[in-house]
């Protein structure tokens, strides 16, 4: 697909293990991932609450999500998607 997705931003909610560091390095070596950005949103014993921003081009969705379920990470939700041939912002 041409012009398919090029930036994402998921709200996460992962095991303290691996660390932001190693799951964004894990995250910016899968296929077409140009950048990623993992922001703390909140932290408890077990579990972080991450807002994660990926860039690229004709991001698969699909295999992000296996990787991070792989990772022990869940997504809550997908808060922003932008396609086509120039990021827009709001």
């Amino acid at each position: 697909m041409e012009d398919g997705v090029r930036r994402i931003v998921l709200d996460v909610l992962k095991l303290r293990d691996p660390p932001l560091p190693e799951l964004a390095l894990r995250l910016s070596s899968m296929p077409n991932v140009e950048g990623v950005n993992i922001s703390l949103v909140e932290i408890d014993q077990n579990t972080e609450s991450v807002k994660v921003a990926i860039e690229g081009e004709n991001l698969d969705i699909k295999q992000i999500q296996e990787m991070m379920k792989d990772h022990g990470a869940v997504i809550h939700s997908i808060d922003e998607v932008a396609v086509g041939k120039k990021i827009v912002t709001i």
